[in-house]
């Protein structure tokens, strides 16, 4: 017999926000960007109706998707809530990525080269790039952020995340094994990160994740006296997850601000 996923099973819980033209997405699934010799990697792209460019939002993977899938079951581009914010995104007239991995850095790479490499048959304005992040996947998105020659990623919206380890602090270190993810930032700094690059950070209150706010007041008060452009909201009631978890006009209202930041960075 074959066992069936739970509607409220993490694997398909969906973002708590909708918005009009969502089922109008147009999607193009499993496009290559990697061959490895374990096997070719793809990517998905969400794009909004009758938009021949526009620039686009990767959706960060700092999970192996083997680890990944052992853990949740299915691969990361595939969790309801990857597909709906990619969704949402598209549906706001940027272009939404999601992709599969093994080794997270690496892949994350080859994805950025071929994106912009391949930018004319994909649509995407190759200068333009945003990223978004969530819990674990967040140093990974860092670290991108922190690489040499990425002047055209534009933005970053990170949600409820693990950070950085800074001030001798050992947390992202300690908990990347427990959890799964990679931690690329270790030994980097607040003044590591490009001091122009617009950064949006969603703060979950009520987030009992071991040391991840933590992790999260620390960099936050690093890059505020860093004067990095940054945007923060705290929904001081929010447990993790609460773009899928906490059904609230709060969350809906977050999520929509997420969105207009990445539609103000890119788009304006």
């Amino acid at each position: 017999m074959i066992e069936q996923t739970p509607p409220d099973h993490i694997s398909r819980k969906l973002v708590v926000y909708q918005m009009p033209g969502m089922s109008e997405v147009i999607i193009q699934t499993n496009i290559e960007y990697r061959t490895t010799d374990a096997g070719t990697l793809t990517m998905d792209v969400y794009a909004p109706p009758r938009t021949a460019k526009a620039p686009a939002v990767v959706i960060v993977a700092g999970y192996p998707d083997p680890g990944f899938q052992k853990m949740v079951g299915c691969k990361f581009k595939e969790l309801g809530s990857s597909v709906s914010w990619a969704k949402l995104m598209a549906a706001s007239g940027l272009k939404a990525i999601t992709y599969t991995n093994r080794q997270p850095a690496e892949d994350l790479t080859a994805l950025l080269e071929h994106v912009r490499r391949s930018s004319s048959s994909l649509g995407i304005d190759e200068n333009r790039i945003g990223l978004w992040a969530s819990s674990g996947n967040v140093p990974l998105a860092l670290s991108a952020l922190i690489e040499k020659n990425r002047s055209y990623l534009k933005c970053a919206a990170f949600c409820y995340g693990y950070m950085m380890d800074l001030d001798g602090s050992t947390s992202v270190a300690e908990m990347s094994p427990k959890f799964g993810f990679v931690n690329p930032c270790a030994g980097k700094t607040i003044g590591d990160l490009p001091a122009n690059t617009p950064i949006f950070v969603a703060r979950a209150g009520k987030d009992e994740t071991p040391l991840l706010n933590e992790t999260m007041d620390r960099f936050l008060g690093k890059a505020l006296a860093s004067n990095l452009p940054l945007t923060i909201v705290n929904h001081h009631s929010g447990p993790h997850a609460f773009d899928i978890y906490d059904d609230s006009n709060t969350s809906r209202e977050i999520i929509k601000q997420i969105l207009a930041f990445l539609r103000f960075q890119l788009l304006a």
